[in-house]
């Protein structure tokens, strides 16, 4: 103990660190030269989030086709995009996309994308995002909801109570509990809509064409048919596609119960809308709901919405607000950005609707060459050549591939890049080709 009092201490002098060079690190092509666009209310997420990387970030509300036109090109007085953001009122046309030489990336805030041309914005190199999970809950919690005011006829009553009425019924009034919920289309909000039914007593049975795990007690039926005839309320969570376009028609329709419920919260066309309206005049359905119509307003106000639904006794109509929450549109914001973020920083492409995915981290010290091309027999052996004759020393690569093109990534050695660069680029083949360091 004496010897541990008596110690003397004992101070070092450590070695001093260099100092940090505070200039940022040169790349290729600065991020404030990134131009990004953001139409149609994006929520303010997104716009942090790019701001962030230092990106030029332009918002509006909405933009004239001449005005959208003159950013994709760049003229005017604008300088060219490399990002879009939009929702659903924005259609990025073949005529948009085949002029967009400078445009690098899609983001598609929502799920839907089929008012775009994703073919046409594959072949000019264009990946296309969504948000395929983001507001997954919000549409699910307005499923639910829509079926427990359907059972009760809320909506009428509280028009009635508006208008001055006092009609207390509860004929054709029903609990949930108990009932038979049928799912059409188990994705990522049919499976959401089932485990929250389930929470309220429901029996619930769904059909997919695909084989699909089920949640909870939720069991899966291997015909349409059995669903619509054992269902009391049916509810579509399809994706648009050509084969659920008129999915539901009279013959479906007189397939199910009498006095059951539809709902629709996919796509306009999904449901013929004309057979629902007769359906529910008859009294085959007790009512239904459509939040998705075949023509829907391109802007909010009034006197500007038709539909044969309208006017309908138990008929809840709601103008495409499925996702429209605050937390979806959060969520939607951060998904998408992000996607976006990374594929210009870094090539990746994992979540894009149009275009091979690949999701792969750069090496530390590699330069990352990204190639698009044509999808034809012999285009590898031609890249990898070019590779060769720029003695390219390959550090990673990886390739994937669609109908129509080829997506390659390639991490190599620095001092080749600029060479592999302009030898690729000279390939027949080659669609769009970067470089990123």
């Amino acid at each position: 103990r004496r010897c541990l009092r008596n110690k003397r201490t004992v101070s070092h002098t450590l070695p001093t660190r260099p100092m940090e060079d505070p200039s940022p690190k040169p790349v290729r092509f600065p991020k404030n030269k990134i131009r990004i666009l953001l139409l149609e209310n994006i929520h303010e997420v997104a716009v942090r989030a790019f701001e962030a990387q230092g990106f030029q970030v332009e918002v509006k509300v909405a933009l004239s086709p001449d005005e959208l036109l003159a950013r994709i090109e760049g003229t005017n007085g604008h300088e060219p995009i490399h990002a879009i953001g939009v929702r659903s009122k924005t259609a990025m046309t073949p005529e948009l996309l085949k002029k967009a030489k400078r445009l690098l990336c899609v983001g598609c805030f929502c799920i839907g994308t089929d008012n775009h041309a994703l073919e046409v914005a594959a072949e000019q190199a264009i990946p296309v995002f969504n948000a395929p999970f983001s507001n997954t809950r919000s549409v699910a919690e307005l499923i639910i909801g829509q079926i427990i005011a359907l059972s009760r006829q809320l909506v009428d009553r509280s028009t009635e109570c508006h208008n001055g009425g006092w009609y207390k019924v509860s004929k054709g009034c029903c609990e949930v509990r108990a009932k038979t919920l049928g799912i059409i289309g188990y994705g990522h909000v049919g499976s959401q809509v089932s485990v929250l039914a389930e929470s309220l007593g429901m029996r619930v049975v769904y059909f997919d064409v695909i084989p699909k795990l089920a949640l909870g007690n939720a069991v899966q039926l291997s015909s349409m048919a059995e669903l619509l005839s054992t269902s009391n309320y049916v509810t579509l969570h399809v994706p648009q596609l050509e084969s659920t376009r008129n999915l539901i028609t009279e013959t479906q329709i007189n397939m199910m119960k009498r006095g059951s419920y539809l709902l629709n919260a996919a796509r306009g066309d999904v449901v013929d809308i004309d057979a629902f309206a007769a359906a529910v005049r008859s009294g085959h359905l007790a009512g239904g709901t459509a939040d998705v119509f075949p023509q829907e307003p391109k802007k909010n106000g009034d006197n500007l919405f038709e539909s044969p639904m309208r006017g309908l006794k138990n008929v809840i109509l709601t103008p495409h607000i499925g996702g429209s929450t605050e937390e979806a549109q959060e969520a939607i914001g951060v998904e998408v950005s992000n996607a976006i973020i990374k594929f210009i920083n870094s090539g990746i492409t994992y979540g894009t609707v149009n275009f091979p995915e690949i999701d792969i981290a750069q090496r530390p010290g590699t330069h990352r060459l990204l190639n698009v091309h044509k999808n034809v027999p012999g285009v590898l052996s031609k890249i990898n050549t070019a590779l060769c004759d720029a003695d390219v020393n390959i550090v990673q690569q990886q390739l994937g591939t669609n109908e129509s093109i080829g997506y390659l990534v390639v991490d190599m050695a620095s001092e080749s890049s600029e060479l592999a660069l302009s030898k690729i680029k000279e390939l027949d083949t080659s669609i769009r080709t970067r470089v990123l360091w």
